[in-house]
């Protein structure tokens, strides 16, 4: 999942350097399955590594693990960043898709039951 060229920082930095030994961020932590992508602003230059590396993997959508699987880190870690980042507009979340509520399987069934009776 590495890039030929890049480094795998998990060996060479700890994870508590890499999030400066927070453990949490100030918004809700994002779940597993939330889905994140680049929102296209411009980076700063004083950015460190792995922040880009979040960044240039989120061009299409992508969920938490996903991001945290390609780069190598524990999750907990790619949480702290990617809330660094949408909380700095450089990342956008959309929460996952919720279960189906067992109302909506009902009306389903009703509108397949009706289109059936049709046929």
């Amino acid at each position: 999942m590495i890039e030929p060229g890049e480094e795998r920082t998990t060996a060479a930095v700890r994870p508590y350097v890499i999030t400066r030994g927070r453990a949490g961020s100030s918004r809700d932590a994002l779940s597993l399955e939330t889905l994140v992508r680049a929102s296209g602003s411009a980076l700063p230059p004083p950015l460190q590594p792995e922040y880009r590396r979040i960044v240039r993997r989120c061009q299409g959508l992508l969920s938490v693990a996903e991001v945290a699987a390609h780069l190598g880190q524990p999750p907990a870690v790619v949480q702290v960043l990617l809330a660094d980042l949408i909380d700095w507009g450089h990342i956008v979340a959309r929460p996952p898709i919720r279960v189906a509520e067992r109302a909506d399987m009902d009306l389903l069934r009703k509108v397949l039951d009706g289109l059936e009776s049709k046929l």
